[in-house]
C-alpha cells in the first residue's frame, strides 16, 4: 500500500502508535475486516457484525502476523506488546472512513463516482470497461458502496493506478456526505432518480437532494455526467461542468439509430457535437444503451478515441444476477434477482416486452418504499398489462397487490410458486425473476435451472 505508515495512522486517526510497530518495509501492506484474510504487515479493524464480533479475532489476528489493529474494546488474551498495537477507537468503521481519505488523499489520480437508483454497478463496470482500453483503473468490488464498503474500496489503490471508479450509494440522509468526504471524487456520474428507499428518502426530491451531495466533494477538475432523460436529472443543465447523456434532443451525448437485437443486445450511433461512431451491446435489458452513453461520456472526457470507446463498451459482460441471462432448454431466463425498486422493475419489464414468445414476470416485493409501497406495488402490475405480458406470478405481501392489479396469481413463498413452474412454463417462454434481495429469488432462479438440466 503506498504511504499506509504508522504516521499516517496517527494523523488519521489522532492516536500515538511509536514508528517500532511498523513493518519492515515501512508500509502496511493491506487493512482487512475479515480474520480469515489476515496476512503479515497487514492492520486488522475488528468490526462487530449481526453474526461475528470481530474482536473475538483480534489475538488471532496479531499471531498471523498483523501489525496493528484497530477496534472498540480490549479483548482478553492479548499480551502488553499487542495492547500496545491496538487503536482503541469509539467507532471502528468511522475510523475506517477517517484513514481512507487520509489515504486517498496520496493519490493525485482521477475518482469518478457513480450514483443514482437503478444501474450503479451496471453503469460503473462499463465505464472501467471503456477506461481500461487506456487506463489502469481500479474499480468499487462488487457493491462496495456504502460506509464500510468505500473505505475499502479506498484501501484497495495502489501506485500503479491511474484512475478510480467508485460506487456511491446511498439510502438516509446523511449517507452521501460521509462516502463522499471520503473518495473525493473529480467527477460525479448519475443514473437516475428513481423511486429507492422512500422510506427514509421520502420522495424523488429527496433522493435527489441526497444523492445530488456528491457535488459538493467535487474536486473542480472533472465533470458532472447525468442522464438527461431523467426530468430530475435534466436540470443539471444549468450547471457549466454537467454532460447529459441520453435518447433525448436536450442531451449532448445521445443514442440514434437503436437497433434492438433481442436476448442478444443492440446496436446504435453515439452523436456528439455532430460527430457520430457505431456501438453495440452484447447483453439484454433497454438500460445497457444509457449506462453504454455514460461510459461514452466518461471515456470522452478522459480522452479515449471513439475506436477505444466502441471497444470497451462491446466488451462488457453482465455480472451477477443483474439481467443475465439464462438459456434452459428452450426457456430464458433472465436473471435480474439482485435487487428491485419500481425504477429498476418498470426498465425490465419493459426490454421483457421487446422480446419474442411468451413474456412471464415472476416478481417479489420491492422493499423500503415508505408509505406508498401498496399503491407502487399496483402500479407494476398495471405496467405489465399496459406492455402485455402475459403472465404474472408473484411471491410476498406486498407483491400481491401487483397480481392483483395484473389478473396474475400469488404464492405464499419461493417454494410454493416453485412446485407450480413445471406446470406454467412453455417452451419458447421468456422469465423474467426480479424482486428485492432479501426475498431470495436466487432460489426460484436456481429452480427454474435445475428444471431443465440434462
Amino acid at each position: 500500500m503506498k504511504n499506509m505508515t504508522i504516521e499516517l495512522i496517527n494523523r488519521a486517526l489522532d492516536v500515538k502508535l511509536p514508528p517500532s510497530f511498523a513493518p519492515s518495509c515501512g508500509h502496511l501492506t493491506d487493512v482487512i475486516t475479515d480474520s480469515r484474510k489476515v496476512s503479515p504487515g497487514c492492520l486488522f479493524a475488528a468490526i462487530k457484525g449481526e453474526r461475528s464480533d470481530g474482536h473475538d479475532y483480534i489475538a488471532s489476528a496479531f499471531s498471523k502476523g498483523a501489525s496493528v489493529c484497530i477496534g472498540e474494546r480490549i479483548p482478553d488474551g492479548l499480551s502488553e506488546d499487542e495492547k500496545k498495537r491496538l487503536v482503541i477507537v469509539p467507532d471502528t468503521v468511522s475510523a475506517l472512513g477517517s484513514l481512507s481519505k487520509a489515504y486517498r488523499e496520496c493519490f493525485n489520480i482521477p475518482v469518478v463516482a457513480v450514483t443514482g437508483s437503478v444501474g450503479k454497478t451496471t453503469t460503473k463496470e462499463l465505464i472501467c470497461s471503456v477506461l481500461s482500453r487506456r487506463y489502469r483503473v481500479h474499480k468499487t468490488a462488487g457493491n462496495f458502496n456504502n460506509d464500510l464498503g468505500v473505505p475499502l474500496t479506498l484501501f484497495g489503490l495502489r501506485e500503479e493506478h491511474e484512475i478510480a471508479v467508485v460506487e456511491l450509494g446511498v439510502s438516509h440522509f446523511g449517507d452521501m456526505d460521509r462516502i463522499a468526504s471520503k473518495s473525493l471524487p473529480d467527477s460525479a456520474v448519475f443514473t437516475n432518480i428513481g423511486d429507492a428507499h422512500l422510506e427514509f428518502l421520502e420522495d424523488r426530491e429527496g433522493v435527489f437532494r441526497e444523492k445530488g451531495r456528491v457535488m459538493a466533494y467535487l474536486s473542480g477538475r472533472g465533470r458532472v455526467f447525468a442522464c438527461g432523460d431523467d426530468a430530475i436529472l435534466a436540470r443539471l443543465c444549468e450547471r457549466s461542468d454537467a454532460v447529459l447523456y441520453g435518447l433525448g434532443e436536450n442531451c449532448s451525448l445521445r443514442a440514434e439509430n437503436i437497433r434492438l437485437s433481442g436476448e442478444s443486445g443492440s446496436a446504435f450511433d453515439i452523436v456528439s457535437e455532430g460527430k457520430s461512431f457505431k456501438a453495440m451491446t452484447n447483453a439484454f435489458g433497454d438500460h445497457l444503451i444509457l449506462a453504454a452513453l455514460s461510459a461514452a461520456a466518461v471515456g470522452t472526457f478522459y480522452g479515449l478515441s471513439e475506436e477505444e470507446i466502441a471497444a470497451g463498451i462491446a466488451d462488457y459482460t453482465p455480472t451477477g444476477s443483474r439481467a443475465r441471462l439464462i438459456k434452459c432448454g428452450d426457456v430464458t431466463v433472465i436473471d435480474d434477482c439482485y435487487n428491485a425498486n419500481p425504477t429498476s422493475v418498470s426498465s425490465s419489464v419493459s426490454s421483457l416486452s421487446k422480446l419474442e414468445g411468451r413474456k412471464i414476470c415472476i416478481l417479489g416485493d420491492m422493499l423500503e418504499l415508505g408509505k406508498n409501497e401498496a399503491e407502487l406495488h399496483r402500479d407494476m402490475g398495471l405496467l405489465c398489462k399496459k406492455l402485455n405480458i402475459d403472465m404474472v406470478l408473484t411471491v410476498g405481501r406486498l407483491s400481491e397487490n401487483t397480481a392483483e392489479a395484473f389478473g396474475g396469481s400469488s404464492f405464499s413463498s419461493n417454494e410454493e410458486l416453485i412446485k407450480k413452474l413445471p406446470e406454467l412454463l412453455l417452451p419458447g417462454d421468456n422469465v423474467l425473476v426480479k424482486a428485492s434481495h432479501s426475498m431470495r429469488f436466487e432460489e426460484i432462479t436456481k429452480a427454474i435451472e435445475k428444471m431443465y438440466e440434462g
